[in-house]
């Protein structure tokens, strides 16, 4: 069995993020994106911006190959504000997962939740006290796998165009101390379930 950790992203992984990007956007998203968004992907233009974007990125691999990623970092407002554009008291102490995927052919491996645990624990070591993250709402294994973490939906939902298809998302939001609340399980670590 590979060994398997997170650790941050170096430009050198922006072609594998983008691969990762494009395959969950083409498999695990396809109900949820437009049809025709993948279309228009450009994988150099994507590599670019991730390559750019190396601050906050956590990549997981499984040996040498990149299964999943990352990216993690203070909240803007824009996704703190309720409805009304009110923003919670703590404002300046939450932390935002941007993203965070996992490429369908290295699922159910803990990668995930290897990937959560160590975003939240750099969202915390830099002052953050708690997380968000927004998820479509009807991605209901991603609504399942932050649940696990204790990440729950506030009540704020939002929607994206997304290619000229409305794509409604909710805010989830949960604790960032994670050591135990998110565990691999036999599965993950590849032994036999019993």
């Amino acid at each position: 069995m590979a060994i398997a950790h997170v650790r941050p992203a170096t430009p050198d992984d922006a072609p594998a993020v983008t691969a990762v990007q494009r395959e969950v956007w083409t498999t695990a998203y396809a109900a949820f994106l437009p049809p025709g968004l993948t279309e228009g992907f450009d994988d150099e233009a994507v590599a670019a911006a991730w390559a750019r974007a190396a601050d906050g990125l956590l990549v997981a691999t499984e040996g040498d190959a990149v299964a999943g990623f990352a990216l993690a970092g203070p909240a803007p407002e824009e996704d703190l504000a309720d409805a009304v554009g009110a923003l919670p008291d703590d404002a300046g102490s939450v932390g935002l997962v941007a993203t965070l995927l996992v490429s369908p052919r290295w699922g159910r491996r803990g990668h995930g939740g290897r990937l959560l645990v160590t975003a939240a624990g750099a969202l915390h070591g830099s002052g953050a006290t708690r997380g968000i993250t927004w998820v479509p709402e009807r991605d209901r294994a991603s609504r399942a796998f932050y649940a696990r973490a204790g990440w729950e939906p506030d009540g704020t939902v939002r929607t994206l165009d997304a290619g000229g298809r409305p794509l409604r998302e909710v805010r989830l939001g949960g604790p960032l101390d994670l050591e135990f609340a998110v565990r691999p399980t036999a599965e993950d670590l590849g032994l036999p379930l019993l």
